[in-house]
């Protein structure tokens, strides 16, 4: 799986709380949920997000509370990755968990707006604005087939419940 998109980027710290505000964490709405994402921090996010765009962030991203809602309001508002420094560590399975890519890598020198290129479990992150390659940290085989289902449902379904 390619993906390719703009980038929008964000620093670090980046909290589910932000990713998507509690007053909207009830809903069972998945487009609701998503009409709301990060909305908190950047009010043209919907308007500026086109299906496949990579969020950017620096260290820490997804921290706060351990709620699914917030890669799922990413997800379904059209995010085709994530990308950071560091990930908090729920916010992290949970993204593979729900097939939401993610990618680990100095995000210093990707900038708002440029356009990235990433084939999912490949090591390498393009840059085709800037026309230069980040090494990214690798993930498990598992992780990638878990991310290439769609998800841990859809794998464990398409693999008999096994991993």
């Amino acid at each position: 799986m390619i993906l390719n998109g703009n980038v929008l980027k964000y620093g670090n710290n980046i909290n589910t709380d932000v990713i998507i505000p509690g007053k909207y964490t009830k809903t069972l709405d998945l487009s609701e949920l998503a009409s709301h994402a990060m909305e908190d921090l950047d009010e043209n996010f919907s308007q500026r997000l086109k299906n496949g765009d990579f969020v950017v962030g620096g260290d820490n991203f997804g921290c706060g509370s351990s709620r699914e809602q917030a890669p799922l309001a990413l997800k379904y508002a059209g995010v085709g990755c994530v990308v950071a420094k560091s990930f908090a560590r729920i916010f992290f399975r949970n993204c593979i968990n729900i097939g939401l890519p993610l990618i680990v890598c100095d995000t210093d020198f990707i900038a708002d707006g440029d356009r990235l290129k990433y084939q999912l479990g490949a090591n390498i992150l393009r840059n085709e604005t800037q026309k230069c390659s980040y090494d990214l940290q690798e993930f498990s085989q598992v992780m990638v087939k878990v991310m290439l289902a769609g998800g841990l449902i859809n794998y464990l379904k398409n693999n008999n419940g096994e991993l």
